[in-house]
């Protein structure tokens, strides 16, 4: 979902850059909780499940999407870190992106990550690790492939007629 700039004083969208390099953090953050999940048996008891690390880390990434998808994906801390850091250092970009797939992506990963935390919590076994598994699958094509799936259903969805295109960001 790209578009071109209205004007030269104030360009239109978001530099697609930006989630590409949140979903490249988030990806490492995820195989992190993967590969904690799988080391550490179950917990017996919710305490004891809720203050495992893969569960406190994941707690974090739930916080992080949800910070996303309700803030806005202009006000994620990472779309702040590439804005202040690492754009500045970066060629202008060749086109914009309407932020409202990527944060409609944040609703999606905050979904995927928070049922698979409140079903660990609840004690049912790898459900932690089946969800930090495939919101890190679509973190990774994201961060690698520069393909959003959450984008994609976002634009699936508005075709259908199920969700209504946001208005454009002013």
């Amino acid at each position: 979902m790209t578009a071109s700039a209205p004007g030269p004083e104030r360009p239109f969208g978001i530099d697609p850059r930006g989630p590409r390099f949140g979903a490249a953090i988030t990806s490492v953050l995820l195989l992190v909780v993967v590969l904690l999940g799988l080391t550490a048996p179950i917990g017996a008891d919710l305490v004891s499940r809720a203050l495992q690390p893969a569960a406190l880390l994941l707690t974090v990434l739930v916080g992080l999407f949800a910070w996303g998808a309700f803030a806005g994906i202009q006000k994620h801390p990472y779309g702040l870190l590439f804005r202040s850091l690492i754009a500045p250092r970066l060629a202008a970009p060749t086109e914009r992106e309407h932020p409202a797939p990527p944060t409609f992506a944040q609703l999606v990963g905050l979904l995927v990550t928070a049922t698979g935390l409140v079903l660990h919590l609840l004690g049912v076994p790898g459900a932690l690790v089946v969800a930090a598994s495939a919101a890190f699958l679509a973190a990774f094509l994201n961060a690698v492939f520069a393909y959003c799936l959450g984008c994609q259903l976002y634009v699936l969805l508005v075709r259908a007629g199920i969700i209504r295109r946001s208005a454009s960001p002013a």
